[in-house]
């Protein structure tokens, strides 16, 4: 075994790293750019480098800086987690080389599963089922175009070094086709610098079950299937394992031929070998096919953890150091069910935007297991992914296992940025979802219902205006209040972009009305507790002028100062603002132009996904206040459109 490793990665991937080679005895060694300085996995590592600067491409995509770290500290192999450096075969060269381990697979077997067209003859080779569509080198459009007509509408548009959606686009029909394309290529070239695409049938109620895979280079295992059909726009939200209604038959001819794809590469390490399959008739072992092979540790692997009680961490370790698989495939055990839902900072209503703040509060449930990255003061970075943690829980039954769910999402409290535990909270509700009836639309066909904001009650409302004037903390009640008055206090505050007046009427030290809009609330003291109309207070926190009363998943307002209620008032509806702190990749109008509402204006780039801005109506564009290339923060004011009568007057 190693005496030190490091690791190549950051956030709550590299916490759980170091958490499973402490366990083994191992040192670790963490790396960090400028942004993580005083991140957790820094903190929670045996040493720590610095590598460079906040954005990837300047420390944590930096190979050689990366080496030279495991050089310098004496780390004997390294652990690349997962996205950045993780798929590189030219950094295993690299690592290799320089005399080190790679905590993975070998660079052959990541160029092999590394462009989704070869793999996919690869798999075929190898008697693995793939779905019927075109992984040809001709990338001229009207090839393309053409193979898509021969394959039949609908299709999937996907980059060949594609992941996470990226790159991806679905097409209805054929005269849809030539923008798709263009877009997804578009997006491949900026997230992966190669623009070449596949096309593929599209599955009408596709489900998503992957097979975790284990190997050691020459033998391989799988652990069972994740199902991960519960997706946004391509993207997991919540990953479950074994998959629903999942049967014996099934199970088999999946596993068999995920190990058959690990032994065509002589896979080392864990992966996970992703399949499409056809749930309109429930799960039938001529309905699956290979997508693509994972060459890394997966961010669902919690799921598999729990149902096989295997540490898949410590077995990267072990086989990386020169040991057998710790298992044959008729000693590992399904035991019961296990979810995973992923926590983000990110703007569910405004269309799950990624966002960004300090995190003022975080309280985790200890119904679940919580893999997280960051701590209560911690900030989130606009340079990386927004996740702010992990929640798994696992029970005897499926039924056992959603319910931990929802109590532990119930109970996770977080202060500081929005984020979509609102959105977990009604997926673990939904009907569908509870009875196992899921497929990769489920979110896209009922978004209206699991995105609804469910609005503050009046004694939310009284109790954030209670916290705005400092009546529940240490002050007395009677603070602020005079004998020559009415022993009224106002307060004016924002809730979802709502404003509204809370009247505070103060009875006695340990008793008050309050008027949160239109209905009375009573509020009293009892043994240092506070009551509203009898029901305990909910827990809140307070950060400055923003109030989290966490109920209902957290429900924020804000203390707007009277004299600057009115500030900004004005032309907003005219300036195309940033939503979040990122890249300015492009602009697509000059100062002059006319434009359409829902015309695209320009595109931002932030937390590794690219965001289209476009014109809220019709107009003409007065000022450019940006240009590509600029790094702009969140609200900065990126376009401006003409007044209505300044453009006419223009005319």
């Amino acid at each position: 075994m190693f005496n030190k490793i490091l690791i190549a990665n950051r956030g709550e991937i590299a916490c759980r790293v170091i958490e499973s080679a402490r366990k083994l005895g191992v040192q670790t060694v963490a790396v960090y750019s400028d942004a993580d300085a005083g991140a957790k996995h820094v903190a929670l590592a045996d040493e720590a480098v610095h590598i460079g600067a906040p954005a990837p491409a300047d420390s944590y995509l930096r190979g050689d800086a990366i080496i030279n770290a495991a050089r310098v500290t004496g780390a004997q192999a390294i652990h690349p987690g997962y996205g950045f450096l993780s798929e590189n075969p030219d950094f295993v060269d690299a690592v290799e080389a320089a005399g080190l381990v790679f905590i993975g697979p070998s660079a052959s077997a990541i160029r092999a599963m590394g462009l989704k067209d070869a793999a996919k003859k690869l798999m075929e080779e190898a008697g693995v089922p793939v779905v019927p569509g075109y992984h040809g080198a001709n990338q001229d459009p009207e090839h393309l175009s053409g193979a898509a007509d021969a394959i039949g509408y609908p299709v999937l548009i996907k980059a060949v070094a594609g992941g996470g959606g990226k790159g991806m686009r679905l097409v209805t029909k054929a005269s849809e086709f030539a923008d798709a394309l263009a877009s997804a290529r578009g997006e491949a070239k900026t997230a992966f610098g190669n623009e070449a695409v596949l096309i593929e049938k599209y599955i009408e109620k596709p489900r998503h079950i992957e097979l975790q895979v284990f190997g050691d280079g020459e033998d391989a295992v799988h652990l069972f299937e994740r199902d991960c059909s519960l997706q946004r726009r391509h993207q997991k939200v919540i990953e479950e394992a074994p998959a629903p209604g999942m049967t014996t038959e099934m199970r088999n001819a999946m596993g068999e031929a995920a190990v058959r794809a690990a032994k065509a590469i002589g896979y080392k390490g864990a992966g996970t070998v992703e399949f499409i399959v056809d749930g309109s008739e429930g799960l039938r072992p001529d309905r699956f096919w290979f997508m693509e092979m994972n060459t890394r540790l997966q961010v669902e692997h919690p799921v598999t953890e729990a149902i096989t009680n295997v540490d898949l961490v410590e077995w990267q370790l072990r086989v990386a150091s020169g040991e057998a698989l710790p298992a044959a495939q008729d000693q590992i055990k399904l035991t019961g069910h296990a979810f995973e839902a992923r926590l983000y900072a990110e703007d569910v209503p405004a269309g799950f935007l990624p966002s960004t703040g300090t995190l003022s509060h975080l309280e985790f449930s200890p119904m679940a297991r919580n893999d997280s990255g960051v701590r209560a003061g911690d900030t989130i970075s606009p340079w990386y992914d927004p996740m702010i943690a992990k929640i798994i829980t696992h029970g005897p039954t499926r039924e056992i296992a959603l319910a931990r769910l929802a109590r532990a999402l119930d109970e996770t409290r977080v202060a500081g940025s929005v984020t979509n535990l609102a959105f977990l909270g009604a997926l673990t509700r939904h009907k569908g979802f509870a009875v196992g009836d899921v497929d990769t639309g489920l979110i896209a066909r009922d978004i209206d219902g699991l995105t609804a904001q469910a609005g503050a009650t009046p004694r939310q409302m009284a109790l954030a205006a209670l916290v705005a004037t400092d009546l529940v903390g240490n002050r007395p009640a009677m603070s602020g209040f005079t004998l020559w008055d009415a022993l009224n206090r106002t307060v004016m505050l924002d809730h979802a972009g709502e404003r509204f007046d809370a009247v505070i009427r103060a009875h006695s030290a340990d008793y008050c009305s309050v008027w949160a809009g239109e209905t009375e609330v009573e509020a009293k003291r009892i043994n240092g507790s506070w009551l509203l109309d009898g029901e305990p207070a909910p827990a809140f926190s307070r950060n400055g002028d923003t109030i989290t009363v966490f109920a209902d998943a957290g429900h924020i307002f804000h203390v707007i100062d009277p004299i600057n209620q009115d500030a900004g008032a004005g032309a907003a509806g005219n300036v195309i603002e940033a939503p979040m702190p990122g890249l300015v990749k492009a602009v697509f109008v000059a100062e002059g132009d006319v434009v359409e509402a829902g015309q695209r204006l320009a595109i931002l780039e932030a937390m590794k996904m690219e965001h289209t801005l476009t014109a809220g109506r019709d107009g003409t564009v007065a000022e450019l206040l940006t240009s590509a290339g600029a790094q702009v923060e969140a609200g900065a004011a990126l376009i401006r459109l003409a007044d209505e009568d300044e453009g006419e007057e223009a005319a």
